[in-house]
């Protein structure tokens, strides 16, 4: 069964010289794209700040770190033309279907680099990028992230937040709030027109952390006519204490989640969004190319229409409305 993953961070590996022909140790390869039946994998280019820059070993400040890790994203599409090609609208994904290709999306983890200028977001639009998540999990121009202090976790979007919001619905950029804070999430619930997407989130009311989406907000992302694609890490599905000895991610607690999503938020409002290569959990069906091992056991929970809802067909009627 075809499926679109609505995140992985697999370009860092880009960015540090690897390639996707035969990348080894990571979730995503060429190979395993083909081999777990990818229909549409989106690409994100995060952006590491503050001490996530210093952990990855990235000496390059955000703006300059973006266009290095582009130019690298190119290169590999360039690389693997014979397997992979872009896709900036849902007819592109068909089209490189057509022609036995996994469709590449381009999208971004932390808006940090449009520096509040509005015309960045133009910039943003003409390089590819489909899917902008607002923050990361520090502050920048636009708002707040996620915060375990309820005093923050509040905070919603900037003026120049409210302004990209409107911009990328204009221009057909979905709105990602993974990594938002829940008062900007509401404000995006206020003042996006279109469909919003939660790009790669699980369910708080089964793991009682603010990167979560509680129940009032999985919903709310339903009534949009938005899609939330479930995490696949482990620390998101249960409370992890110790991830030396916590960190197996199992098919049941995704079925889990998936099953408390579409009972809140509706059949047509579930996805996807693995963050392959930006988790370190393992994983019980291995990595992105044993990946129908985790289709059959959502076959077997919810049947095959709503599995082909979950593992594609959601994902390509969000975009399809938000992105054309």
């Amino acid at each position: 069964m075809k499926i679109v993953d609505l995140h992985c961070d697999t370009i860092m590996r880009f960015y540090g010289g690897e390639h996707l022909r035969g990348l080894e140790n990571s979730h995503i390869n060429l190979d395993k794209l083909r081999a777990g039946e990818t229909l549409a994998q989106c690409f994100a280019i995060f952006v590491p700040t503050h001490g996530s820059a210093a952990r990855h070993g990235i000496p390059d400040d955000p703006a300059a770190y973006f266009d290095r890790a582009y130019q690298a994203y190119l290169r590999e599409l360039a690389l693997c033309s014979d397997r992979l090609a872009p896709a900036y609208t849902v007819a592109d994904i068909a089209r490189n279907e057509r022609e036995g290709k996994v469709s590449a999306i381009l999208t971004v983890e932390d808006g940090v680099t449009l520096d509040g200028k509005l015309e960045n977001v133009d910039v943003y639009y003409k390089k590819g990028v489909r899917m902008v998540a607002l923050t990361w999990n520090y502050e920048n121009s636009l708002g707040y992230p996620q915060n375990p202090d309820p005093s923050r976790h509040v905070l919603g979007l900037k003026p120049f937040g409210i302004e990209c919001v409107r911009r990328f619905n204009e221009l057909g950029i979905a709105v990602d709030v993974s990594h938002l804070s829940e008062g900007g999430f509401w404000d995006v619930v206020r003042f996006s027109k279109k469909p919003f997407v939660a790009s790669h989130s699980c369910c708080r009311a089964l793991c009682d952390i603010s990167r979560n989406l509680t129940d009032a907000q999985i919903k709310a992302v339903g009534e949009a006519g938005g899609v939330i694609g479930l995490n696949y890490c482990t620390a998101f599905l249960h409370p992890v204490s110790d991830r030396s000895n916590d960190n197996f991610t199992t098919i049941s607690e995704l079925i889990r989640h998936l099953r408390h999503l579409v009972n809140l938020a509706g059949s047509e409002a579930v996805a996807l969004g693995s963050d392959y290569d930006g988790i370190d959990s393992r994983l019980e069906w291995g990595d992105c190319g044993g990946q129908q091992r985790l289709v059959e056991a959502i076959v077997a929970e919810f049947g095959v229409d709503t599995a082909m809802k979950i593992t594609h067909r959601n994902a390509l009627r969000a975009f399809r409305d938000i992105i054309g």
